[in-house]
């Protein structure tokens, strides 16, 4: 196994580590409701407070951070000094959003709330295309007053959020490939990644209606009690899946036949990114230790649509 090697501790749950151009790491701390930057000397530096529970990061076309915000939609099971594992919703529960993050002076908008017509529930992980476009997953629209929410939603560049896919589990972990013609969706709970071909900006191949689920194809299902979380494609396309459980990365080749498991000695390992100098170093969220940390990559990382 190789060795870890932290660069953050203390964080209150981080997820959507975002590499930037002066090798800082911004992270999203859900449990304390920030978006806050990790220096390369591993100074912790809270960029805005954005309330309810960041979820996912990403730098969109504009030079700003697009978040996921679920609203508050996790309670929090632990204490200040030990493990934090989410829990049922609580009474606080705000609503889902989609949020926008200005790094020059930390002033956080809100940009969506709503999918044709219907309140987003817990949006979770998001991703540009290259045209601008953002994917980004719903986590909680299995909750019986949503029952018709897609799992995966689009965002056209200065347009309106619409349903794609509909009929997934706990949407999760979102990604492209490195030509920008699949998409592949993580479900938490059953451990499973699907693929779907991208047919034109915003729309996929069998994406499915509210009453007929979804047409995409099974790359991996992962054994009993292995839960998936947020996601990243290196740059051979392999996908690469914070793993719940026996806490790591599970990195599936393109074509699904080749699993490999990483493992980082967190139970609740819940997102990775690649950056860093030469662009093969990863960066793992270990959310229930409350660390961020790093370790070489053995394939090239994929650079992301925009950066800042």
């Amino acid at each position: 196994m190789v060795e870890l090697t932290t660069i953050a501790e203390g964080l209150r749950f981080p997820e959507g580590p975002v590499w930037l151009d002066d090798g800082s790491v911004l992270v999203v701390e859900m449990a304390r409701g920030t978006l806050t930057r990790i220096g390369p000397d591993g100074t912790v530096e809270v960029v805005a407070d954005t309330g309810g529970g960041p979820n996912g990061a990403a730098i969109g076309p504009d030079g700003a951070v697009w978040l996921c915000n679920n609203g508050g939609y996790f309670s929090f099971l632990g204490d200040d000094d030990g493990p934090l594992i989410p829990g049922p919703t609580p009474d606080t529960y705000q609503g889902g959003s989609i949020q926008r993050v200005w790094l020059a002076d930390g002033t956080v908008e809100t940009v969506h709330r709503a999918c044709d017509g219907r309140p987003l529930v817990a949006p979770n992980d998001l991703v540009f295309d290259a045209d601008g476009g953002c994917w980004f997953t719903d986590h909680g629209i299995q909750r019986g007053e949503h029952p018709d929410l897609p799992g995966l939603l689009h965002i056209p560049p200065g347009g309106a959020v619409h349903g794609v896919v509909w009929g997934l589990e706990s949407a999760n972990g979102v990604g492209l490939s490195p030509d920008g013609r699949r998409v592949y969706v993580a479900e938490t709970h059953p451990g499973r990644v699907w693929a779907f071909d991208v047919a034109a900006p915003g729309s996929v191949a069998g994406g499915g209606t509210p009453s007929q689920p979804h047409g995409g194809t099974l790359l991996h299902d992962a054994a009993e009690g292995v839960l998936f979380d947020s996601l990243a494609v290196d740059g051979e396309g392999w996908v690469c899946v914070a793993t719940i459980g026996p806490g790591g990365i599970t990195a599936i080749s393109p074509d699904g036949a080749t699993v490999e498991h990483v493992e980082t000695g967190d139970f609740l390992t819940t997102n990775v990114a690649f950056g860093g100098a030469d662009g093969n170093t990863a960066v793992c969220t270990l959310s229930s230790s409350g660390a961020l940390a790093t370790r070489p990559w053995d394939r090239p990382g994929l650079p992301l649509a925009f950066s800042a």
